[in-house]
């Protein structure tokens, strides 16, 4: 798989580190429970088809991207720095 990063350009994707899904994640009250915590650190989603993740561009530009990518081809539609990325 190949990502093209807007700073240097298309990389492998062994340049990369896999951070994990591109949406913010509501932390539990302080107070909600062992199954609200179990859920919140272990629990994701495993969506088949298009979904936004967050790469880190560790052997590059040291750059945080957001990866418009489908889980079941590896076809990339996107990517954007993370700091430019809307949701």
């Amino acid at each position: 798989m190949r990502i093209n990063c807007p700073v240097c350009g298309e990389r492998d994707r062994r340049e990369f580190y896999y951070k994990g899904a591109a949406v913010a994640l509501e932390r539990p009250a302080p107070d909600a429970g062992e199954a609200a915590w179990d859920a919140y650190v272990h629990l994701r989603e495993n969506p088949a088809g298009e979904t936004r993740e967050l790469w880190y561009h560790e052997s590059g530009c040291n750059g945080w991207l957001v990866v418009t990518r489908n889980t079941v081809s590896h076809e990339i539609s996107g990517v954007a720095l993370a700091s430019e990325a809307r949701s």
